[in-house]
Protein backbone atom coordinates (compact mmCIF):
# COMPACT_ATOMS: atom_id res chain seq x y z
CA UNK A 1 0.00 0.00 0.00
CA UNK A 2 1.05 3.17 -0.97
CA UNK A 3 0.45 6.82 0.81
CA UNK A 4 0.16 8.05 3.89
CA UNK A 5 -1.22 5.58 6.56
CA UNK A 6 -4.20 7.41 8.15
CA UNK A 7 -3.94 7.88 12.04
CA UNK A 8 -6.38 6.02 13.96
CA UNK A 9 -7.55 5.53 18.08
CA UNK A 10 -8.33 2.66 20.18
CA UNK A 11 -10.96 2.77 22.58
CA UNK A 12 -12.95 0.25 25.06
CA UNK A 13 -16.58 -0.57 24.44
CA UNK A 14 -18.48 0.02 27.52
CA UNK A 15 -21.79 -1.97 27.35
CA UNK A 16 -24.88 0.34 27.23
CA UNK A 17 -28.06 -1.09 29.20
CA UNK A 18 -30.08 -1.37 26.08
CA UNK A 19 -29.95 -1.56 22.63
CA UNK A 20 -31.66 1.73 22.63
CA UNK A 21 -30.38 3.75 25.14
CA UNK A 22 -28.58 6.98 24.81
CA UNK A 23 -25.20 5.10 26.14
CA UNK A 24 -25.51 2.04 22.59
CA UNK A 25 -23.86 4.70 20.16
CA UNK A 26 -21.05 2.99 20.15
CA UNK A 27 -22.47 -0.71 20.70
CA UNK A 28 -24.64 0.08 17.44
CA UNK A 29 -22.23 1.34 15.32
CA UNK A 30 -19.80 -1.65 16.61
CA UNK A 31 -22.40 -4.22 15.53
CA UNK A 32 -23.57 -2.12 12.32
CA UNK A 33 -19.57 -3.12 10.98
CA UNK A 34 -19.58 -6.32 12.45
CA UNK A 35 -21.87 -7.18 10.18
CA UNK A 36 -20.26 -5.13 7.69
CA UNK A 37 -17.48 -7.42 8.12
CA UNK A 38 -19.30 -11.24 7.84
CA UNK A 39 -20.85 -9.91 4.52
CA UNK A 40 -17.02 -9.31 3.56
CA UNK A 41 -15.76 -12.21 4.33
CA UNK A 42 -18.88 -14.67 3.59
CA UNK A 43 -21.09 -12.89 1.05
CA UNK A 44 -24.01 -13.38 3.80
CA UNK A 45 -25.08 -12.79 7.18
CA UNK A 46 -25.85 -16.75 8.64
CA UNK A 47 -22.63 -16.41 10.56
CA UNK A 48 -23.49 -12.65 12.16
CA UNK A 49 -25.00 -12.35 15.73
CA UNK A 50 -27.52 -10.22 16.24
CA UNK A 51 -27.33 -6.99 18.27
CA UNK A 52 -29.29 -8.18 21.03
CA UNK A 53 -27.30 -11.64 21.32
CA UNK A 54 -23.89 -9.65 21.08
CA UNK A 55 -25.03 -7.74 23.89
CA UNK A 56 -26.67 -10.33 26.61
CA UNK A 57 -23.61 -12.49 25.14
CA UNK A 58 -20.89 -10.19 25.89
CA UNK A 59 -21.65 -9.37 29.26
CA UNK A 60 -20.00 -10.69 32.07
CA UNK A 61 -21.16 -14.20 33.62
CA UNK A 62 -19.94 -16.19 36.83
CA UNK A 63 -17.92 -18.41 34.24
CA UNK A 64 -16.41 -16.30 31.38
CA UNK A 65 -15.33 -12.31 31.09
CA UNK A 66 -15.03 -10.33 28.24
CA UNK A 67 -13.79 -7.05 27.02
CA UNK A 68 -13.99 -5.21 23.79
CA UNK A 69 -12.44 -2.05 22.02
CA UNK A 70 -12.54 -0.56 18.91
CA UNK A 71 -10.43 1.38 16.06
CA UNK A 72 -11.47 4.22 14.80
CA UNK A 73 -10.27 6.43 11.85
CA UNK A 74 -11.80 9.71 10.98
CA UNK A 75 -14.10 9.04 13.54
CA UNK A 76 -15.91 5.74 11.98
CA UNK A 77 -15.47 2.53 13.53
CA UNK A 78 -13.10 0.17 11.16
CA UNK A 79 -11.55 -2.56 13.54
CA UNK A 80 -12.74 -4.44 16.58
CA UNK A 81 -10.54 -7.07 18.81
CA UNK A 82 -12.35 -8.78 22.20
CA UNK A 83 -10.58 -10.83 24.93
CA UNK A 84 -12.52 -13.53 26.70
CA UNK A 85 -11.15 -15.59 29.51
CA UNK A 86 -12.85 -18.28 31.61
CA UNK A 87 -13.25 -17.76 35.21
CA UNK A 88 -13.72 -21.13 36.50
CA UNK A 89 -11.44 -23.65 34.64
CA UNK A 90 -8.91 -23.04 31.68
CA UNK A 91 -8.08 -20.40 33.52
CA UNK A 92 -3.96 -20.18 31.84
CA UNK A 93 -6.32 -19.56 28.96
CA UNK A 94 -7.83 -16.30 26.90
CA UNK A 95 -9.24 -16.07 23.63
CA UNK A 96 -8.54 -13.91 21.55
CA UNK A 97 -10.74 -12.36 18.08
CA UNK A 98 -9.38 -9.36 15.99
CA UNK A 99 -11.11 -7.93 12.89
CA UNK A 100 -10.38 -5.14 10.34
CA UNK A 101 -12.17 -3.91 7.18
CA UNK A 102 -11.13 -4.95 4.13
CA UNK A 103 -10.61 -1.16 2.89
CA UNK A 104 -8.33 -0.41 6.27
CA UNK A 105 -6.08 -3.76 6.57
CA UNK A 106 -1.98 -3.82 6.61
CA UNK A 107 -2.32 -0.56 8.47
CA UNK A 108 -1.12 -1.57 11.44
CA UNK A 109 -4.63 -0.89 13.14
CA UNK A 110 -5.27 -4.90 13.48
CA UNK A 111 -1.54 -5.27 15.03
CA UNK A 112 -2.52 -2.24 17.51
CA UNK A 113 -5.61 -3.92 18.54
CA UNK A 114 -3.77 -7.79 18.84
CA UNK A 115 -1.28 -5.73 21.52
CA UNK A 116 -4.25 -4.56 23.16
CA UNK A 117 -6.14 -7.77 24.12
CA UNK A 118 -2.82 -9.62 24.44
CA UNK A 119 -2.24 -7.47 27.10
CA UNK A 120 -4.89 -8.19 28.72
CA UNK A 121 -4.58 -11.41 28.60
CA UNK A 122 -1.74 -11.04 30.32
CA UNK A 123 -2.28 -8.77 32.72
CA UNK A 124 -5.24 -11.53 34.03
CA UNK A 125 -2.09 -14.30 33.79
CA UNK A 126 -3.22 -15.74 30.90
CA UNK A 127 -0.65 -17.29 29.11
CA UNK A 128 -1.90 -20.04 26.64
CA UNK A 129 -3.68 -17.01 23.98
CA UNK A 130 -6.09 -18.64 21.39
CA UNK A 131 -7.90 -17.38 17.75
CA UNK A 132 -9.71 -18.14 14.80
CA UNK A 133 -9.40 -17.01 11.09
CA UNK A 134 -11.97 -18.00 8.70
CA UNK A 135 -11.71 -19.29 5.19
CA UNK A 136 -14.80 -19.35 2.96
CA UNK A 137 -14.43 -22.57 0.08
CA UNK A 138 -13.32 -20.33 -2.94
CA UNK A 139 -11.67 -17.71 -1.46
CA UNK A 140 -7.78 -17.26 -1.19
CA UNK A 141 -6.48 -20.19 1.48
CA UNK A 142 -9.87 -22.24 1.52
CA UNK A 143 -11.12 -25.43 -0.76
CA UNK A 144 -7.54 -27.03 -0.52
CA UNK A 145 -7.13 -30.40 2.34
CA UNK A 146 -7.94 -29.33 5.54
CA UNK A 147 -8.95 -26.08 3.91
CA UNK A 148 -6.66 -23.30 5.56
CA UNK A 149 -3.15 -22.64 3.67
CA UNK A 150 -0.56 -20.60 4.02
CA UNK A 151 -1.77 -17.38 2.10
CA UNK A 152 -5.49 -17.61 3.39
CA UNK A 153 -6.90 -14.46 5.08
CA UNK A 154 -5.15 -13.67 8.24
CA UNK A 155 -3.04 -16.82 8.43
CA UNK A 156 0.41 -14.46 7.59
CA UNK A 157 -1.22 -11.77 10.33
CA UNK A 158 -1.12 -14.85 13.16
CA UNK A 159 1.99 -16.35 11.97
CA UNK A 160 3.54 -13.28 12.00
CA UNK A 161 2.63 -12.55 15.50
CA UNK A 162 3.80 -16.24 17.18
CA UNK A 163 0.39 -17.72 16.87
CA UNK A 164 0.57 -21.66 15.40
CA UNK A 165 -2.25 -23.50 13.89
CA UNK A 166 -3.16 -26.20 16.23
CA UNK A 167 -7.35 -27.26 14.27
CA UNK A 168 -8.99 -26.89 11.54
CA UNK A 169 -12.73 -27.11 11.92
CA UNK A 170 -15.26 -27.36 8.82
CA UNK A 171 -18.15 -24.83 8.40
CA UNK A 172 -20.96 -26.75 6.97
CA UNK A 173 -24.18 -25.86 5.74
CA UNK A 174 -27.42 -28.08 4.89
CA UNK A 175 -30.09 -27.23 2.41
CA UNK A 176 -33.18 -28.19 4.51
CA UNK A 177 -35.06 -29.40 1.30
CA UNK A 178 -32.21 -32.06 1.35
CA UNK A 179 -33.97 -34.79 3.05
CA UNK A 180 -34.29 -37.92 0.76
CA UNK A 181 -32.03 -40.05 2.78
CA UNK A 182 -33.39 -39.06 6.37
CA UNK A 183 -36.01 -42.09 6.29
CA UNK A 184 -33.74 -44.53 5.26
CA UNK A 185 -30.69 -43.29 8.14
CA UNK A 186 -33.41 -42.76 10.63
CA UNK A 187 -34.75 -46.43 10.24
CA UNK A 188 -31.00 -47.53 10.35
CA UNK A 189 -30.32 -45.73 13.63
CA UNK A 190 -33.96 -46.67 15.26
CA UNK A 191 -32.89 -50.53 14.54
CA UNK A 192 -29.66 -49.91 16.39
CA UNK A 193 -30.62 -47.80 19.52
CA UNK A 194 -34.74 -48.56 19.86
CA UNK A 195 -34.13 -51.65 21.73
CA UNK A 196 -31.97 -49.58 24.55
CA UNK A 197 -32.68 -46.12 23.80
CA UNK A 198 -35.66 -43.40 23.69
CA UNK A 199 -35.11 -39.92 22.40
CA UNK A 200 -36.35 -36.77 24.78
CA UNK A 201 -36.63 -33.29 23.40
CA UNK A 202 -37.68 -29.92 25.23
CA UNK A 203 -37.10 -26.41 24.17
CA UNK A 204 -34.73 -23.83 26.30
CA UNK A 205 -35.02 -25.18 29.73
CA UNK A 206 -33.77 -28.71 30.29
CA UNK A 207 -36.68 -30.51 32.37
CA UNK A 208 -35.44 -29.99 36.01
CA UNK A 209 -34.67 -33.94 36.09
CA UNK A 210 -32.54 -34.17 33.69
CA UNK A 211 -30.30 -31.19 34.65
CA UNK A 212 -27.95 -33.08 36.59
CA UNK A 213 -27.58 -35.56 33.36
CA UNK A 214 -27.12 -32.53 31.26
CA UNK A 215 -24.50 -30.79 33.20
CA UNK A 216 -22.42 -34.50 33.08
CA UNK A 217 -22.44 -34.80 28.81
CA UNK A 218 -21.70 -30.53 28.77
CA UNK A 219 -18.84 -31.19 30.25
CA UNK A 220 -17.87 -34.02 28.82
CA UNK A 221 -17.71 -32.21 25.12
CA UNK A 222 -14.35 -30.16 26.67
CA UNK A 223 -12.69 -33.56 27.18
CA UNK A 224 -14.72 -36.03 24.88
CA UNK A 225 -13.91 -34.14 21.49
CA UNK A 226 -10.98 -33.79 19.24
CA UNK A 227 -9.16 -30.50 20.19
CA UNK A 228 -6.51 -30.75 17.97
CA UNK A 229 -3.36 -28.94 19.51
CA UNK A 230 -5.23 -26.80 21.60
CA UNK A 231 -4.62 -26.44 25.31
CA UNK A 232 -8.04 -27.24 26.60
CA UNK A 233 -8.72 -28.57 30.28
CA UNK A 234 -12.09 -30.30 31.32
CA UNK A 235 -14.69 -28.10 32.29
CA UNK A 236 -16.34 -28.35 35.36
CA UNK A 237 -20.79 -28.56 35.12
CA UNK A 238 -23.46 -28.57 37.28
CA UNK A 239 -27.06 -27.80 37.18
CA UNK A 240 -26.19 -24.05 38.05
CA UNK A 241 -23.52 -23.55 35.31
CA UNK A 242 -26.65 -25.33 32.86
CA UNK A 243 -28.97 -23.05 34.02
CA UNK A 244 -26.82 -19.97 33.63
CA UNK A 245 -26.01 -20.86 30.26
CA UNK A 246 -29.69 -21.42 29.15
CA UNK A 247 -30.57 -17.76 30.90
CA UNK A 248 -27.99 -16.14 28.03
CA UNK A 249 -29.03 -17.69 25.47
CA UNK A 250 -32.80 -16.30 26.34
CA UNK A 251 -31.64 -13.24 26.98
CA UNK A 252 -29.58 -12.73 24.11
CA UNK A 253 -33.27 -13.73 22.11
CA UNK A 254 -32.42 -17.05 20.74
CA UNK A 255 -34.02 -20.12 21.04
CA UNK A 256 -32.58 -24.28 21.32
CA UNK A 257 -34.24 -26.81 20.36
CA UNK A 258 -32.42 -29.66 22.35
CA UNK A 259 -33.12 -33.62 21.49
CA UNK A 260 -31.61 -36.25 23.79
CA UNK A 261 -31.17 -40.01 24.50
CA UNK A 262 -31.99 -42.01 27.47
CA UNK A 263 -30.62 -45.32 28.02
CA UNK A 264 -33.91 -47.20 29.02
CA UNK A 265 -32.60 -49.42 31.92
CA UNK A 266 -30.70 -46.57 33.98
CA UNK A 267 -32.77 -43.76 32.79
CA UNK A 268 -29.37 -41.72 32.31
CA UNK A 269 -29.14 -39.20 29.57
CA UNK A 270 -25.93 -40.16 27.31
CA UNK A 271 -26.13 -38.32 24.12
CA UNK A 272 -27.68 -34.83 23.23
CA UNK A 273 -27.73 -32.39 20.02
CA UNK A 274 -28.35 -28.82 20.13
CA UNK A 275 -29.80 -26.42 17.37
CA UNK A 276 -30.12 -22.47 17.94
CA UNK A 277 -32.64 -20.46 16.75
CA UNK A 278 -32.25 -16.32 16.56
CA UNK A 279 -35.42 -14.71 15.19
CA UNK A 280 -33.13 -12.04 13.39
CA UNK A 281 -31.99 -14.53 10.82
CA UNK A 282 -35.31 -16.67 10.21
CA UNK A 283 -34.00 -17.84 7.65
CA UNK A 284 -31.34 -19.70 9.28
CA UNK A 285 -30.20 -22.06 11.94
CA UNK A 286 -27.19 -23.42 13.59
CA UNK A 287 -26.52 -27.14 14.98
CA UNK A 288 -24.42 -26.93 17.49
CA UNK A 289 -22.70 -29.04 20.40
CA UNK A 290 -23.09 -32.58 19.55
CA UNK A 291 -21.98 -35.50 22.02
CA UNK A 292 -22.76 -39.27 22.58
CA UNK A 293 -20.51 -40.45 26.20
CA UNK A 294 -18.14 -42.87 25.40
CA UNK A 295 -19.84 -45.99 26.52
CA UNK A 296 -22.83 -45.79 24.49
CA UNK A 297 -20.95 -45.24 21.60
CA UNK A 298 -21.26 -47.14 18.15
CA UNK A 299 -25.63 -47.43 18.79
CA UNK A 300 -26.58 -44.91 15.80
CA UNK A 301 -27.36 -42.26 18.70
CA UNK A 302 -25.55 -39.45 17.17
CA UNK A 303 -27.38 -39.91 13.69
CA UNK A 304 -30.81 -40.59 15.86
CA UNK A 305 -30.85 -37.04 17.84
CA UNK A 306 -29.77 -35.16 15.07
CA UNK A 307 -32.66 -36.23 13.14
CA UNK A 308 -34.75 -35.79 15.61
CA UNK A 309 -33.83 -32.08 15.80
CA UNK A 310 -33.86 -31.90 12.12
CA UNK A 311 -37.29 -33.29 11.94
CA UNK A 312 -38.34 -31.44 14.69
CA UNK A 313 -36.88 -28.13 12.88
CA UNK A 314 -38.59 -28.84 9.79
CA UNK A 315 -41.92 -29.40 11.45
CA UNK A 316 -41.79 -26.31 13.96
CA UNK A 317 -39.84 -23.53 11.54
CA UNK A 318 -40.54 -24.39 8.34
CA UNK A 319 -39.20 -20.71 7.69
CA UNK A 320 -35.45 -22.03 8.09
CA UNK A 321 -34.08 -22.99 4.69
CA UNK A 322 -30.45 -23.94 5.70
CA UNK A 323 -28.66 -25.38 9.00
CA UNK A 324 -25.01 -24.54 9.73
CA UNK A 325 -22.56 -26.53 11.96
CA UNK A 326 -19.04 -26.71 12.52
CA UNK A 327 -16.77 -30.15 13.03
CA UNK A 328 -13.38 -30.99 13.79
CA UNK A 329 -11.83 -32.14 10.47
CA UNK A 330 -10.21 -35.20 12.68
CA UNK A 331 -13.69 -35.71 14.31
CA UNK A 332 -14.46 -38.00 11.38
CA UNK A 333 -17.38 -39.41 12.73
CA UNK A 334 -19.43 -36.73 13.82
CA UNK A 335 -18.27 -35.11 10.10
CA UNK A 336 -19.27 -39.15 8.49
CA UNK A 337 -23.30 -38.03 10.07
CA UNK A 338 -23.42 -34.75 8.58
CA UNK A 339 -22.56 -35.26 5.08
CA UNK A 340 -25.23 -38.37 5.07
CA UNK A 341 -27.25 -36.02 6.36
CA UNK A 342 -26.60 -33.92 3.37
CA UNK A 343 -24.17 -30.93 4.98
CA UNK A 344 -22.12 -29.84 2.72
CA UNK A 345 -18.55 -28.01 3.28
CA UNK A 346 -18.86 -24.49 3.55
CA UNK A 347 -15.51 -23.02 4.63
CA UNK A 348 -13.42 -23.90 7.21
CA UNK A 349 -11.81 -22.26 10.72
CA UNK A 350 -8.14 -22.47 11.56
CA UNK A 351 -7.62 -22.45 15.49
CA UNK A 352 -4.68 -21.01 16.43
CA UNK A 353 -2.71 -20.40 19.61
CA UNK A 354 0.40 -19.11 21.01
CA UNK A 355 2.00 -19.90 24.49
CA UNK A 356 3.42 -16.54 26.47
CA UNK A 357 6.53 -17.53 28.65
Amino acid sequence: MTGRVPDFSIHELHLPESLDGPDGKDFRELTSVLDTMVLETWGSLDRASSAQSRLAGWRDTPYEASRNFFARVGGRIVGHASCQVPLKDNVHTAWLQVDVLEGHRRQGIGTALLRTVEGVAMAQGRHVLQAHTEHPIGAAGAGAPGGVTDDGPGVAFCLKNGYALEQTSRFSSLDMDHDAEWARLELAARSKADAAYKVLAWTNRCPGEYVDHMAGLMGRMSTDTPAGGLEIEAEAWDAARVRQLEDTTLAEGQTSLVAAAQHRSTGDLVAYTVIYLDPSKPWVAEQDDTLVAKPHRGHGLGMLVKLANLRRLQTECPEVRRVMTYNAEENEHMLSINVQLGFKAAGYDGEWQKRIK
